[in-house]
């Protein structure tokens, strides 16, 4: 079996949004290859579940990171690309989207005005 890339786990952030199979971390590098992030068009009619993930999941990266830049690690490749390129932008110049170890950054008042909620001290889901 091939040697897996390094890849920093984020300790204590959330596995996924419970009760939905929605996840926002990975166990463990891709031994295919690091799959790349791409920004995800967003449409209107995406279920009220989507824009929950997606609030849930920003909500833990802020209170996870703050305003400060992150390796992408084990963070959710599927998950960061629906907030890539706009709430979640590169950190670092070049970026690498297929790389467990890009930096990212939350642009907090993209962050802000898409999902306000996720800036709460507490969320319920």
């Amino acid at each position: 079996m091939p040697k897996l890339p390094d890849m920093t786990k984020h300790r204590g952030f959330p596995s996924g949004l419970p009760g939905t199979g929605l996840q926002f971390t990975i166990r463990r590098a891709n031994p295919k290859g690091v799959t790349p992030i791409v920004r995800r068009e967003r449409r209107r009619d995406r279920s009220e579940i989507d824009t929950l993930a997606d609030t849930a999941f920003l909500h833990a990266l802020w209170h996870h990171f703050g305003s400060e830049p992150f390796e992408r690690g084990n963070l959710d490749a599927g998950r960061l690309s629906w907030l890539f390129g706009r709430e979640v932008v590169a950190a670092e110049n070049p970026f690498d989207p297929a790389s467990y170890e890009a930096m990212l950054v939350i642009d907090e008042k993209v962050a802000r005005a898409a999902f306000p909620k996720a800036f709460d001290d507490v969320l319920e889901v």
